[in-house]
């Protein structure tokens, strides 16, 4: 079944264009990567998607139904949630205070604190510290267990290894790998290509906030990811 599709999707900040005619399907239960050079529009993609950046109604479809005018906080509730780029804790707010926050929409599913500190056992160990005092590994994931606790269907996450060392890095996505197999649905907005399509079986390149390319990771051509990418 059809997840998420956007049809002709544009985004403006202002006066100025930022996405143009995007068209993506995410089926229910992929993995699907976007990726793209600084200023190709992820980010943007994923704001608009996440009701951050208003767009007409009926650009972005969920199970089928125009959500581009609902409000972010309406689309959390519909079981869209979003990872940003830079974590975006609350710094005066414990570990666990930021967790349960994300719970806010009272969704009904599987996830819930005892099941984030199981995929993060150290978040458990951490959770009446300050997010200020967690390294940069331990703040992401506490954004990825924040967004799991609205209980989404579909999780977007925005640059998940900006930032950490390799092993954090590893370990990050071990946990994303365990998310998806239990049936979430993932866009994964990342600059490291070979990190992005090792985690996705399909991908969606932009080039300046256009669709440059679209394809199955498996077997496909790096040297045409890489054109494509790069605008060569």
């Amino acid at each position: 079944m059809t997840l998420l599709q956007t049809q002709n999707l544009s985004a403006f900040y202002g006066d100025f264009q930022a996405l143009f005619d995007i068209n993506v399907t995410v089926e229910e239960g992929e993995t699907v990567a976007i990726i793209g050079a600084n200023g190709a529009g992820k980010t943007t993609f994923l704001r608009a998607v996440a009701g951050a950046l208003e767009t007409a109604p009926d650009m972005v479809l969920f199970e089928g139904r125009p959500i581009g005018h609902h409000t972010a906080h309406d689309v959390v509730r519909l079981g869209i949630a979003m990872t940003p780029e830079g974590r975006r804790l609350f710094p005066s707010l414990s570990v666990e205070e930021n967790l349960l926050l994300g719970g806010y929409s009272k969704r009904p599913g599987p996830w819930n604190l005892k099941r984030v500190y199981q995929l993060f056992p150290r978040l458990s160990e951490l959770r009446h510290l300050p997010a200020t005092d967690l390294s940069g590994g331990q703040q992401q994931m506490t954004a990825v267990g924040r967004a799991l606790m609205s209980n989404p269907r579909l999780l977007l996450c925005d640059e998940l290894s900006l930032g950490l060392a390799p092993v954090v890095i590893r370990d990050i996505y071990d946990c994303l790998g365990q998310i998806a197999a239990d049936g979430t649905t993932v866009v994964l907005v990342e600059q490291d290509i070979n990190r992005a399509l090792d985690a996705s079986a399909r991908f969606y390149c932009f080039q300046e906030g256009r669709l440059a390319l679209t394809a199955p990771t498996k077997g496909f051509d790096r040297a045409a990811i890489s054109a494509a990418y790069f605008g060569i």
